[in-house]
């Protein structure tokens, strides 16, 4: 049995700014360290194999934990778990600003990540319960609105703030603003306290965490050592027999974390897939655009952060449009719009030279801004609108999973091919490619973005089973 008291929703704004500081802060962190790689490199005189993994690890441990977070919440309560996420991402936050060396900064990092899973796993479930069902498809606009500004103006903040205080005053920062939402939280959100008699599934929570690891670290590490490095493909497959463990277990357990019946639902599916294809690319110019800022054109961090605040700029701007239209006309005419435009987007990255101008670079990561705004709100509304509001937790867990893995499999994918395409450019493998020439290095840019654009375009491909929308409304009669 399970209590939860009656939502008169009273203070649903005042849920969204709650939800929405963490959602914020959550995505933010896991762009904002982007623009800081090299300084952090340079502190722990690390190399960039090794600083990637500041970011990984935090990517990895969401992506790990978000489906366990969001049955756990179904079971025992959002509000719980939401703010326990909360104390655990301050309280990390500390130690990654104190970080002695790099190994305890991914270790921080990773810790934060767990705060972090509990915070995004809540996030639109505790929307949808804090709005009512004529308001939920605005609220779901606004949070995806935050996430998308939040990616995007990771490296704008941290930009500014690396410049003027040091790379460390970006975790350090966390810690104020999360007091603040914490109280605001404890007070805004429904006390929905549950009673599960079903067992947690910790056999599933186990067999998919090791399997996303083994198969997300074997492709991370495969672009150093090479993926034909006996040990990487061993783990590659062993990784793969996980995944088809825990697709047998689900199957079969009476109390499974993820309910295989909700991939029969086209809509759920297809939204899912199209998620993961536009998030790859997305990563390869947020993560790859400010080291080639930096690296090949010679902007400092404060000045590679202007030149990419057009994003969220945008975002902020169109995000709530795209809502509207969404439910006006439908997910299936909006999202290829979107596709398309962000694709354009990474065409036009490809033709940046080795010494852009702050115009040249802001024109390009427009385009990239307005196919963001478009793509991400109706996409998510279509996705929770499709199955039961009692599933909502879980349902949220497998999403942010999915973009996760996005990012992450961008990250990996768009190191690989700027690597490979500069030694093979070079003729020869640079031990570390900021070494290399310029011309060299902003070739090896322009093929990767190509290569984005191709994966982009790669996410129309699911609209031909229909992505299901809402038609529109129909004229009223006239006399």
């Amino acid at each position: 049995m399970q209590s939860t008291p009656t939502n008169d929703y009273a203070r649903k704004w005042w849920a969204l700014a709650a939800v929405g500081s963490g959602t914020f802060m959550s995505t933010v962190d896991g762009s904002i360290v982007n623009i800081a790689l090299n300084t952090i490199q340079q502190t722990y005189n690390a190399s960039l194999g090794q600083a990637e993994w500041v970011i990984l690890a935090y990517l990895l441990g969401i992506v790990c934990l978000l489906p366990s977070m969001g049955r756990l919440g179904d079971m025992i309560g959002r509000r719980r778990v939401y703010m326990t996420g909360f104390f655990l991402f301050a309280f990390s936050s500390v130690f990654c600003g104190f970080a002695w060396d790099i190994n305890s900064l991914v270790v921080f990092r990773l810790l934060q990540a767990v705060g972090a899973a509990m915070i995004q796993a809540m996030g639109v479930a505790l929307l949808i319960q804090a709005f009512p069902a004529s308001e939920r498809g605005r609220a779901l606009g606004y949070n995806a609105t935050i996430i998308s500004v939040g990616v995007a103006s990771g490296p704008v903040l941290g930009g500014v703030m690396i410049e003027s205080f040091g790379w460390r005053s970006i975790f350090l920062v966390n810690i104020p603003f999360s007091i603040i939402a914490i109280a605001v939280s404890y007070w805004a959100l429904t006390n929905d306290t549950q009673r599960s008699k079903q067992k947690f599934d910790y056999v599933g929570a186990v067999s998919l965490g090791a399997a996303l690891v083994a198969v997300l670290y074997a492709l991370t590490e495969g672009q150093h050592v090479g993926m034909s490095t006996p040990w990487v493909w061993q783990l590659f497959v062993a990784g793969i027999a996980g995944l088809g463990f825990f697709l047998w277990w689900e199957s079969k357990t009476s109390a499974p974390m993820i309910d295989l019946s909700f991939f029969k639902n086209r809509t759920f599916s297809i939204g899912l897939m199209q998620t993961y294809l536009i998030t790859l690319p997305q990563q390869f110019n947020y993560v790859l655009l400010p080291i080639y800022l930096q690296m090949v054109a010679g902007y400092d961090a404060r000045t590679t952060g202007l030149a990419m605040i057009v994003v969220p700029i945008t975002t902020a701007v169109l995000s709530s449009v795209s809502g509207r239209l969404s439910d006006t006309y439908g997910p299936k005419y909006i999202t290829p719009i979107a596709i398309v435009i962000w694709g354009a987007g990474l065409i036009f990255m490809s033709g940046l030279s080795a010494t852009p101008t702050l115009w040249d670079v802001a024109i390009r990561v427009f385009f990239i801004g307005v196919g963001v705004s478009l793509f991400f709100t109706p996409v998510n509304s279509s996705i929770m609108g499709s199955l039961p509001k009692e599933r909502s937790g879980i349902a949220n867990g497998i999403m942010s999973v999915v973009r996760t893995m996005g990012q992450i499999s961008g990250i990996s994918i768009g190191a690989f091919v700027w690597t490979y395409q500069v030694n093979t450019l070079g003729g020869k493998a640079f031990e570390d490619i900021s070494t290399a020439p310029q011309a060299i290095l902003q070739q090896g840019y322009s093929t990767t973005m190509l290569v984005a654009a191709a994966v982009c375009f790669c996410g129309l491909l699911p609209l031909l089973y229909h992505l299901k929308a809402r038609p529109p409304v129909a004229p009223a009669p006239t006399a």
